[in-house]
């Protein structure tokens, strides 16, 4: 994953998974979209934006934002999404376009370097021009590339005197970029120290080696940010060749939520829709074959190891998800009181954080657990967490974990689309992923009405404990017994996490 808000002297390179995980939290808590009954007389007097207390709650699950969802194709072939949101004086803008490293083909990096491009150059204009334009206009741009898709995003002001000149540039950048050499230099440069500097951090070398031992030939297999070798040789041309056919329209979502009606809405879609290379939309990549079982051990001088367990897990359109998300959710998916962060870090103090969690994608993405702990104890460690995995898959969730998980979601909900922001990230993800227009709302309806047995049969069929893909990262040292559980471990959790 590079994600281009950041600084530009931060280094681009990151962990390997962390691109598709990501991607999986944009819609991982969906928010309802139905007014919670009874509402109306109270609100109408009230900003829809003011806070409620918990006693004015009485005991009722919080108000919902309600979501009228629209959609239209534009001439060139982009599908456009659009909420109105009239709060406040601005918009938000996303487009999202199968641009990811999964479209690099033989040349990795190619397509995390192109969106990292975007926004240095157009005709007329260097970078700081570019930035300096969105910053006088009071807008802000922001691109980022991933295994499955790039996305390129403007903030504006919502006055015409604000919005069309934010337009205008935007389209210029996204749709017609002119990858200066000077630039296209640097960002080489970044991207090559990013991968110097992975070389030394543990997790990255354990999140490369996983992937690559999960996908093996796939596409998603090999690092987003590029190798040593692949990113020097990338040219101009290579990078206007993949523009033209992966940033086209038809390959494109167009998402819009905020203070514009529709015709407004469908004007700027247009602008953009046109501004962009004509084309029509990419093909995913083919399904990935399941892998082999088994544990890769990585030597690293440290005091802890990485442990990262992982297999294949489902697509964006299985409709096992709500099962999958709340069965998860017990397992490892939450904070504290999950099945992992109970048994591995409160009863044992043997790591900071366990976390599990599932990434669906366009063909199937992992399902992963990582954590951290002390070397010695590593391999005590690993076979806990195996354990607790399969007796999971055994017994299934309690009826009180899935009530409180339910119970977490429903409270949880009207967060996930309080902002315009949010809510114009889970737009791209409908329509990137082709999902219905109701999938938020459903998916809290089926997850509220989900079985233990039920949630039981969804984990069982897409994880098995014996088909897990292992990497360890850290020292070979003589291992030590796992002490055990208690209420007060002797060794409290490690206090920071190494890198």
């Amino acid at each position: 994953m590079t994600d281009r808000r950041a600084p530009r002297h931060f280094l681009p390179g990151v962990a390997a998974f962390a691109s598709a995980l990501a991607l999986a939290l944009l819609l991982a808590n969906p928010a309802q979209a139905d007014e919670a009954a009874g509402q109306v007389d109270r609100s109408a007097a009230r900003p829809a934006n003011t806070l409620q207390s918990l006693a004015e709650l009485d005991g009722k699950a919080p108000s919902r934002r309600e979501l009228n969802i629209q959609q239209w194709t534009t001439a060139e072939g982009a599908r456009v999404l659009f909420v109105e949101a009239r709060e406040l004086p601005m918009f938000d803008l996303r487009v999202t376009f199968a641009a990811g490293s999964s479209q690099d083909g033989s040349v990795a990096g190619l397509a995390t370097l192109t969106n990292a491009m975007l926004n240095e150059g157009v005709a007329g204009k260097d970078v700081t021009a570019i930035a300096q334009g969105f910053e006088g206009l009071g807008a802000d741009f922001g691109n980022g590339s991933y295994r499955d898709m790039a996305v390129a995003s403007l903030r504006s002001l919502s006055t015409a005197d604000k919005r069309d000149p934010a337009l205008k540039l935007f389209a210029e950048v996204v749709g017609k970029p002119s990858f200066p050499k000077d630039s296209l230099k640097r960002i080489k440069n970044q991207l090559l120290a990013g991968l110097e500097y992975d070389k030394q951090n543990p997790a990255k070398l354990a999140g490369k080696a996983l992937f690559a031992s999960l996908y093996g030939e796939h596409p998603y297999a090999h690092p987003s940010d590029g190798t040593a070798k692949s990113i020097p040789g990338i040219t101009q041309a290579q990078l206007r060749a993949f523009h033209a056919k992966a940033y086209a329209a038809g390959n494109a979502v167009i998402a819009l939520v905020g203070d514009l009606d529709r015709s407004q809405a469908e004007a700027i879609a247009a602008q953009v829709s046109a501004a962009l290379p004509k084309g029509p939309a990419l093909p995913s990549p083919a399904e990935p074959t399941e892998p082999k079982a088994g544990v890769t051990h990585i030597d690293f001088p440290s005091k802890q190891t990485h442990l990262m367990l992982a297999e294949l897990g489902i697509t964006r359109q299985d409709p096992d998800w709500p099962a999958l998300s709340l069965g998860n959710q017990i397992l490892g998916g939450g904070a504290f009181g999950t099945r992992l962060m109970s048994e591995v870090r409160e009863k044992r103090g043997l790591t900071y954080g366990v976390y599990s969690n599932f990434t669906p994608m366009q063909v199937r993405g992992p399902f992963m657990i990582n954590l951290q702990t002390r070397a010695e104890l590593s391999e005590g460690t690993l076979q806990l967490v195996r354990d607790i995995l399969t007796d999971y898959l055994k017994n299934g969730p309690t009826q009180q974990e899935l009530d409180d998980a339910k119970r977490e979601l429903a409270g949880s909900f009207p967060l996930s689309n309080a902002s315009n922001a949010s809510i114009v990230g889970q737009l791209g993800a409908i329509g990137f992923y082709n999902l219905p227009l109701t999938w938020l709302e459903d998916f809290v309806q089926q997850s509220q009405a989900l079985t233990v047995e039920q949630v039981k049969a969804a984990m069982n069929k897409h994880l098995s404990a014996d088909k897990l893909v292992i990497v360890t990262a850290g020292p070979s040292v003589p291992q030590k017994p796992l002490p055990p559980p208690t209420d007060k471990p002797s060794e409290q959790p490690l206090g920071v996490p190494e890198h």
